[in-house]
């Protein structure tokens, strides 16, 4: 008789462990991509050069008018 309550007594333990442990898994990874997500919202704004820059990188500006356009912002 002993044993039998043992035995249910430490399997609700060990199923209430790893419930614990699943949450803690889950609170960890939503923790982190929180933490991710406010680096990425930190950072400074881009500057209308820094664009410009990108663009022209990429190719969808030409040098010329990369040039102009620079010369329109000062």
């Amino acid at each position: 008789m002993f044993f039998h309550h043992l035995f249910w007594g430490g399997l609700f333990f060990g199923s209430a462990f790893k419930i614990m442990l699943v949450g803690f898994v889950i609170w960890l990874v939503v923790h982190s991509f929180n933490r991710n997500q406010n680096k990425i919202d930190n950072l400074p704004p881009e500057s209308p050069l820094d664009i410009l820059k990108k663009r022209y990188a990429k190719g969808e500006i030409t040098k010329d008018q990369f040039e102009q356009m620079r010369k329109d912002m000062e």
